[in-house]
């Protein structure tokens, strides 16, 4: 192969089998390219022929292929909820009774009722208690449904991949 002013850069196989041919000695192999020599012997003369072998040497990299971004937004938003709540409602009924007892009657309890009786002195040639009227007060439980607006939170969250 002739030189010219362009050099054209040859591989270290190329190089090492150029240069096995122009000389005899054997070369020191120092690259990934294993060379070993075979001496044969002719009537003339001794010659040294490298055989050559190419080694493969392989190394990975970690490269970056894509990417994510991932977002999260809170957003307030009103929700229209039913709430059961309860409350007492009180009836109260006057009864009159105009009966004369001998001792003040205690408050009483007829089913969901409460009797309290209301009493006074009366002159008479002799003095007697009359229960004038009784209160009956009775409780009553009643349940309702009212609508409220109330604020809750909730997430959204957006991924976007991009590749590079």
């Amino acid at each position: 192969m002739a030189e010219s002013t362009d050099k054209i850069q040859l591989s270290e196989f190329e190089q090492k089998l150029q240069a096995s041919t122009q000389k005899t000695e054997p070369v020191q192999q120092t690259g990934p390219v294993a060379e070993q020599h075979q001496t044969i012997h002719s009537e003339e003369k001794e010659m040294t022929i490298p055989v050559i072998e190419e080694q493969i040497s392989i190394d990975k990299e970690v490269v970056e292929s894509a990417t994510v971004n991932i977002s999260k937004n809170v957003r307030e938003e009103e929700v229209l909820v039913d709430i059961p709540t309860t409350h007492e409602e009180v009836d109260v009924k006057r009864v009159q009774v105009n009966q004369y007892v001998d001792a003040v009657p205690g408050v009483r309890h007829e089913g969901e009722t409460m009797i309290i009786p209301v009493v006074r002195e009366v002159l008479v040639v002799e003095k007697k208690l009359m229960v004038v009227e009784e209160i009956h007060v009775t409780k009553q439980r009643i349940q309702s449904n009212e609508t409220q607006r109330i604020t809750v939170l909730k997430e959204e969250v957006q991924i976007n991949r991009t590749d590079s």
